[in-house]
């Protein structure tokens, strides 16, 4: 699945958060997130600042639902675990027994295969301690960080009932 799949098929609700704790916490963030997806729109960023910033969100959640915006998407998903959701990340890490800096942020390259049972505890680990509809996000947004992503945490997103996007 590809990030502008993702932020068509997540609930509205996740996006808000996610942009509400950019606009809290990274104000320079949320402004370059606008403004690089103004830009692909050709609309000058001014445009979209000058709308509330409710309609702001839902406007970014629409534009990143589109093939062109993919890449910015992708990035702005991996800024908001990485940032806005360590803990997780760290659970997520040490159930599967990653090297991290403790704060989720993978130390070295990122396992070839991921071990089934471990995956399995760690998912559930993750499902008990967060919203599943975040966790769902963070895990797609996981294994898109190679190619064509791993074999076992696809098998578990496309198996497990808990971890349906919508």
């Amino acid at each position: 699945m590809h990030a502008y799949e993702l932020f068509t098929a997540v609930k509205p609700s996740i996006v808000h958060d996610m942009f509400m704790w950019m606009r809290e916490t990274d104000r320079n963030l949320y402004k370059t997130a606008l403004g690089s997806l103004a830009g692909n729109r050709k609309l000058r960023p001014a445009f979209i600042q000058k709308k509330p910033v409710v309609d702001q969100i839902t406007w970014l959640h629409k534009n990143l639902a589109l093939k062109t915006s993919d890449m910015i998407g992708e990035h702005l998903l991996q800024v908001y675990f990485m940032n806005g959701q360590e803990k997780m990340l760290a659970t997520f890490c040490d159930g599967l027994e990653i090297p991290h800096n403790g704060n989720g942020q993978v130390d070295g390259d990122l396992p070839e295969t991921l071990d089934t049972e471990k995956l399995k505890t760690s998912i559930d680990s993750l499902l008990e301690q967060f919203d599943p509809a975040l966790v769902t996000l963070y895990l797609h947004t996981f294994n898109i960080q190679t190619p064509k992503g791993w074999e076992e945490l696809s098998n578990a997103l496309n198996s497990d009932e808990r971890l349906k996007l919508a």
